[in-house]
């Protein structure tokens, strides 16, 4: 297996496990919460076919990266992002992140700039601000993220499963375009992930990202599910037109959060168009 040590803690190495595939131009999948990159598996398949270089790592804390008990904030998210990038010498890549990967695309761009990356993609965006401000009137209230930190904190895997079941819109869509034995396996992922990081991560989706929207200076695509339950498409992503220079903005009718799983094909196609 092969790993990347993206900093320390106390005697401890802090290493995030990656997967690096196919000959082409190159493109690096970032996972959602509470997952790990296996969660591209639908992706990963057109793209190679495609003839692409397919990179994909797991975030600290889930799959197989190391589970330290710090940096589950996008500015150290994004540092370890840098050194993947930095350490396998990626340059004219297309970054692609699904829910919280989507914030590593976006500090990314804006804060480390875009001579590595020639394109962006944001599949069920996270941003610009989830959380309700005097100058955010679109976000959710605070209570609602301290009841996830609490029902987390109470019992992380019944968390998981409740998080998962509104993922994928299991009431809905389970039995057809979501199998038992897809939904069990996200929940294995999420289950085996870092207790910490699993709670920490909630804080983290108010990361506030309008400051960083304006500087991104590649194209970028947005793909979402208009029946999206955990990061809803007026909060997030009907909000992006405007605040990204160039910015396509594609709604899957129909679509859950976890689009990549229950819409790959028209995620596949819209993605395979854009970074072609």
């Amino acid at each position: 297996m092969s790993f990347i040590t993206v900093g320390k803690e106390n005697s401890e190495s802090i290493d995030l496990y990656y997967e690096d595939h196919g000959e082409g131009p190159t493109v690096v999948l970032i996972h959602g919460y509470p997952l790990s990159g296996r969660s591209w598996e639908r992706q990963e398949r057109a793209l190679l076919a495609a003839g692409y270089r397919v990179v994909a790592y797991d975030r600290r804390g889930f799959g197989k990266s190391s589970q330290p008990s710090v940096g589950y904030d996008y500015d150290t998210f994004t540092a370890d992002l840098d050194v993947v990038m930095t350490e396998l010498a990626l340059t004219d890549i297309a970054l692609v992140g699904h829910s919280m990967g989507t914030g590593e695309v976006v500090h990314y761009l804006a804060n480390y700039g875009s001579e590595r990356v020639r394109k962006g993609v944001l599949v069920s965006p996270l941003g610009p601000f989830m959380l309700n401000t005097s100058d955010n009137p679109e976000g959710l209230p605070q209570a609602l993220f301290d009841g996830f930190a609490e029902a987390c904190r109470g019992d992380r895997l019944a968390w998981v499963k409740g998080f998962l079941e509104n993922f994928y819109n299991k009431d809905v869509l389970g039995g057809t375009l979501v199998g038992d034995e897809a939904f069990w396996d996200s929940w294995n992922i999420g289950a085996g992930g870092s207790a910490k990081g699993t709670l920490d991560c909630i804080a983290a989706w108010a990361t506030d990202f309008r400051a960083d929207l304006p500087k991104i200076d590649v194209p970028v695509l947005v793909v979402q599910g208009d029946q999206d339950r955990i990061l809803p498409p007026d909060v997030t992503g009907n909000r992006l037109p405007g605040l990204i220079k160039d910015l396509k903005h594609v709604i899957v009718e129909g679509g859950p959060h976890g689009i990549t799983w229950t819409h790959a094909d028209m995620v596949n196609s819209e993605l395979l168009e854009f970074i072609g």
